[in-house]
């Protein structure tokens, strides 16, 4: 093997067997962690929230409904979040649509 590349191939494998580089590594994917549970925790917050005030008041929109389901509930769900907002979601499933307050049918 060639002097250059035998190099080479040893500083590759110095940066890869260094505790830096792995110190490196796992604090990047605890950021990534961390912040994933962030966004599930504000996720399900929403979702609890606006469920229920849906719920209390009797019905829901279609724009309220899309808001909640597509822009939420869905991308909470690929997160990894599920449970009591997931029982929410079917409460909310239930309620009638009703007109919005501009006097459109939703």
């Amino acid at each position: 093997m060639e002097l250059w590349l035998q190099t080479v191939i040893t500083i590759i494998c110095s940066v890869l067997a260094s505790s830096g580089f792995w110190a490196y590594v796992m604090k990047h994917s605890e950021d990534k962690d961390v912040k994933t549970e962030m966004l599930i925790g504000l996720g399900h917050d929403r979702i609890i929230f606006l469920g229920m005030t849906y719920i209390e008041r009797g019905y829901i929109t279609s724009d309220e409904y899309e808001n909640l389901y597509e822009y939420l509930y869905k991308p909470y769900r690929k997160m990894g979040g599920n449970g009591s907002a997931e029982r929410i979601m079917n409460e909310v499933q239930k309620l009638p649509i009703r007109q919005s307050k501009y006097g459109e049918r939703e």
